[in-house]
């Protein structure tokens, strides 16, 4: 498992059972082999560990490449099993680790919203859906809630408050077609983001509450896509 991947979430468990209220409810829903993504929504940097400590598997998450840019801390964040992704042209890298990771039958974590959104669910990125389509594996959704109240390395050392992680049942996406590509990946994004609002509080699901009825936007991997899909219609 590795030491620091181990070490980390036996201080982390420790400390979420002293100084907080940590329930984890739907661990059975999560397949305990075979290839998986797991989606959340996102309010706190400490959402990848709570994760991490309450997902009956190892989980290799994507994280802001910003992290790695000091040598020593990215070795570490390595050494946990992240990944840089990047939004500066180069996002082919962390799609294709993704899929790297999803083809040796792992585990692997992405927040669809691509960045922290600690009031409510906000647009998704189209990568989550494009690499569940690419890879065929199944997603298993998850709400977090009360992260929101950690704000600082500090936070993490102390987690004070009420967390709750739901894990929904996992679900699949339908390959896209031909000439829909776009459309298809538009759709499954929203499919993945109803699925983790429904394990949310009302007040938590943004604008993927059921009354919400404005356009919604999305952001896509835009070199690696023009790259895969050059002879398509997006």
């Amino acid at each position: 498992m590795g030491i620091v991947y181990g070490t980390s979430n036996m201080l982390l468990k420790s400390a979420l059972r002293v100084f907080g209220e940590w329930r984890v409810e739907g661990r059975h829903n999560v397949p305990r082999k075979g290839k998986v993504i797991i989606a959340s929504n996102h309010l706190s940097d400490i959402d990848p560990g709570i994760l991490n400590v309450s997902i009956p598997r190892r989980v290799q998450f994507m994280a802001k490449a910003e992290l790695f840019d000091n040598p020593v801390i990215g070795q570490l964040f390595k050494a946990y099993g992240a990944f840089p992704i990047n939004e500066n042209g180069k996002e082919f890298y962390s799609i294709n680790h993704s899929l790297r990771i999803l083809n040796r039958e792992g585990a692997m974590g992405i927040f669809p919203e691509g960045a922290k959104n600690p009031t409510a669910l906000g647009r998704a990125m189209l990568g989550t859906a494009l690499i569940a389509m690419m890879s065929g594996a199944p997603i298993v959704p998850v709400g977090i809630t009360g992260t929101e109240s950690i704000g600082n390395w500090i936070g993490y050392c102390y987690p004070k408050g009420n967390f709750k992680i739901t894990i929904g049942k996992p679900f699949f996406v339908s390959h896209p077609t031909a000439r829909r590509i776009r459309k298809d990946v538009e759709f499954a994004t929203d499919t993945i983001m109803k699925h983790i609002a429904e394990l949310l509080p009302e007040r938590y699901r943004g604008v993927y509450h059921d009354l919400w009825h404005g356009e919604r936007s999305y952001t896509s991997p835009t070199l690696w896509w023009n790259e895969q899909f050059s002879n398509t219609d997006l």
